[in-house]
């Protein structure tokens, strides 16, 4: 499996709405419930009218275009790097998943990911 790198650090936090949101920045995912708009973006893309936020994410993604009768890729990740102690966030789209890991634990992350056999790039 490869794993890419993705050279920019993350925010995680909640807006007001999303009307102030870069939807056209590289890396911009929405969740929106009847509790809150959240929003994962590039730390130098956080909007204005964020009413909480955590900086301090790194990611990586799996490479290529994950179909959905696939089972188990991001499972055997999560498990690899919980084992280790090292706590994750994903985030799903359409055509594969990201990993979110807090900076500090970054590095460590995908050294666990290159023992087990991952190519990271």
């Amino acid at each position: 499996m490869e794993i890419q790198q993705i050279n920019e650090d993350f925010t995680v936090c909640k807006v007001f709405d999303y009307s102030e949101t870069n939807l056209n920045d590289p890396y911009c995912f929405i969740g929106k419930t009847e509790d809150e708009n959240s929003l994962v973006c590039r730390t130098a893309s956080v909007p204005a009218n964020t009413t909480a936020r955590e900086d301090g994410w790194k990611a990586f993604r799996i490479c290529g275009v994950l179909d959905f009768s696939l089972l188990g890729i991001l499972a055997r990740i999560t498990s690899l790097l919980a084992e280790n102690h090292i706590s994750v966030f994903t985030v799903s789209t359409y055509n594969t998943d990201y990993i979110f890991t807090k900076k500090e634990q970054y590095e460590t992350a995908l050294t666990v990911l290159k023992n087990a056999g991952c190519a990271v790039l």
